[in-house]
């Protein structure tokens, strides 16, 4: 009876250890909201920095691989000529100056380990609203394409010849 007893608290202790452990992983992965929602933190307030996409892996910290090379290979070959590339302005916020006090994300999902944020503030007294397209890897969230109220969207821009 003892053994019984044993082997049943034995599983019982396992089903418990292997369910905790799934709603740890779980909780330890963030969202897509509040991926884009630590991007846009870095914005907010008098003396924000933004984000500095200054070498490959800041460029690799935000954007899918694909997406990561074309804007690594466009800012080495503008570079290499003593030019600016493409991507002239901060992507996040389709500007190169900013004053932003609130953002409102609200991201929706488009398929298996896809979403789409749409991201709204006023920068410098001018409303703005940036689409982020975001693809779930591995290592978390990262942005598959950057869609601003012109036409053309980050990766159009970065592949049109």
């Amino acid at each position: 009876m003892i053994g019984r007893r044993n082997l049943l608290m034995g599983v019982w202790i396992g089903i418990v250890l292997i369910a905790l452990a799934t709603v740890g992983a779980g909780a330890a992965e963030p969202s897509a909201k509040s991926f884009v929602e630590a991007i846009y933190a870095n914005y907010k307030g008098k003396n924000a920095k933004g984000v500095a996409l200054a070498n490959d892996a800041a460029v690799k910290r935000y954007f899918e691989p694909k997406l990561a090379a074309l804007i690594i290979k466009d800012r080495n070959k503008a570079a290499r000529r003593g030019e600016v590339g493409t991507l002239d302005s901060d992507p996040f916020i389709d500007a190169q100056d900013f004053e932003i006090d609130t953002v409102d994300v609200v991201v929706c999902d488009t398929a298996a380990d896809k979403a789409s944020a749409t991201v709204s503030f006023k920068n410098l007294n001018q409303q703005t609203t940036v689409v982020l397209d975001l693809v779930k890897l591995r290592d978390g969230w990262r942005i598959a394409d950057i869609a601003w109220d012109r036409k053309e969207t980050l990766r159009a821009m970065l592949t049109r010849k």
